[in-house]
């Protein structure tokens, strides 16, 4: 048998594997909004429970920031049928695990359990939509719990502040410019009738999704889920889906930022389209150009050749609406940030004035193969992929068809890209300095 050379023999496992992938679900809609996506696999026991709400930061009234993540929180204080602390244990206690998360966008909770206790994480988040204890003493310990994960992760940590502070000079009429977890004064200001108007608002299932990959009998799982979800009323009131978009910027915002650390950092923040547009593909293979891998651009010329940073990146954020991509750089002992900004700048008039090479390239199409197959080859990691391209773009389907609209961005689509998001009067620039030594 003739020999492949190593590249060659990775195009073709990427290709055998993605072409192979089809992911099969049935999907369908409750009389009261929920929507239900089911994907069947038999190759181990265990099951994925999720339920993605659309409701994130950018849902929260002024001056009430916070909410969307503290109700991450508090939704595993118990319910009507689940005493306080006892959320966790009834997972764990069947042999299973869970987690939430909440983005700017949407948020979302799980269950991984063995394939026998799919009743039970059914049970558990009609629980949660339903029958959510939203009362004092929960909201007064979870508000201590969240900020001190504030002070842990944002305030206490080096460049923690990092996003909070780069998109609020970002964004000024988009609510994109709250940070994710909040400020302490609005957790403080809050009380308890605005948390019960939170969930009344958004933890209704006209505005969520159920969805469940892994060792389960569709016909089955339908009667579990009428079971358990049919009855719960639809919400009351639209939900606002449509905010302020931000004006076209027309020059170059600057900006200092003092803080706690060792090595000052710099900051690109610049607009990009929102996610599942044609140019946010080509600005996403952008940002894995200039910083995935010990090859990419930054890290190669400015790390490794120039030693002017210890770390750059380019990474953009996937939003519903119109996005932002965020350069970072931390520079080195004794590098002058301006010298560092000369670096980045180069390195990304490189990107704007020349087509990236055929084998670079190729190289990114390898990366977004193996990133996509990588992060689907779990039943988790496919209930959460199909609930997202539901929420999102509307369509579970495309769980099988992204991959062609990576293929169909050129190398002329990145340049392009680069020259159109990627110039100084569409970015905001932060210097992250020390504090200032004081005598």
């Amino acid at each position: 048998m003739k020999k492949l050379p190593i590249p060659a023999m990775l195009m073709l496992f990427f290709s055998v594997v993605s072409t192979a992938q089809n992911i099969q679900f049935t999907e369908y809609d409750l009389p009261n909004g929920l929507k239900v996506l089911l994907h069947e696999d038999h190759s181990t026991p265990i099951v994925a429970v999720s339920v993605m709400y659309h409701v994130g930061s950018k849902n929260e009234k002024p001056k009430r920031s916070g909410f969307a993540h503290f109700f991450e929180h508090l939704l595993f204080e118990g319910s009507e049928n689940i005493k306080r602390g006892e959320f966790d244990d009834y997972v764990n206690n069947a042999g299973g695990f869970n987690n939430a998360n909440t983005w700017y966008d949407r948020t979302y909770y799980y269950e991984v359990l063995p394939s026998n206790q799919l009743g039970l994480g059914l049970w558990l988040e009609s629980e949660r939509m339903l029958h959510a204890k939203v009362e004092q003493v929960g909201v007064e310990t979870q508000r201590q719990v969240v900020k001190e994960e504030r002070r842990q992760r944002t305030d206490n940590q080096p460049y923690g502040r990092l996003l909070e502070e780069t998109l609020k000079r970002l964004y000024k009429v988009h609510p994109y410019k709250s940070s994710v977890i909040g400020s302490m004064d609005d957790l403080d200001a809050a009380e308890e009738i605005d948390f019960k108007n939170f969930y009344r608002d958004f933890y209704r299932p006209d505005n969520a999704i159920i969805s469940i990959a892994g060792d389960i009998d569709v016909a089955q799982t339908k009667t579990l889920i009428d079971l358990y979800f049919k009855d719960i009323p639809r919400g009351k009131g639209d939900i606002q889906r449509k905010f302020p978009q931000e004006p076209l910027s027309t020059r170059e915002v600057r900006d200092t930022v003092y803080d706690n650390v060792q090595l000052p950092a710099l900051i690109y923040a610049y607009h990009i389209p929102a996610q599942g547009t044609k140019d946010f593909y080509a600005v996403k293979m952008l940002g894995m150009l200039l910083s995935q891998g010990e090859s990419s651009r930054m890290q190669k010329i400015i790390v490794d050749e120039q030693q002017k940073a210890a770390f750059a990146g380019s990474f953009p954020l996937e939003l519903e609406d119109p996005g932002a991509n965020i350069c970072f750089g931390i520079a080195n002992l004794g590098v002058e940030i301006s010298d560092l900004e000369q670096s980045m700048d180069a390195v990304i008039g490189d990107v704007q004035r020349n087509l990236i090479s055929a084998e670079e390239y190729q190289k990114l199409q390898n990366q977004i193969e193996n990133d996509f197959v990588s992060a689907n080859d779990k039943v988790a990691g496919i209930a959460e992929s199909l609930a997202n391209y539901e929420m999102y773009y509307g369509d579970a389907s495309l769980i099988n068809t992204e991959l062609q609209r990576y293929r169909k961005v050129s190398r002329e689509d990145i340049m392009a890209a680069a020259n159109k998001y990627f110039i100084k009067n569409n970015r905001v620039v932060i210097y992250w300095l020390p504090q200032p030594k004081t005598p």
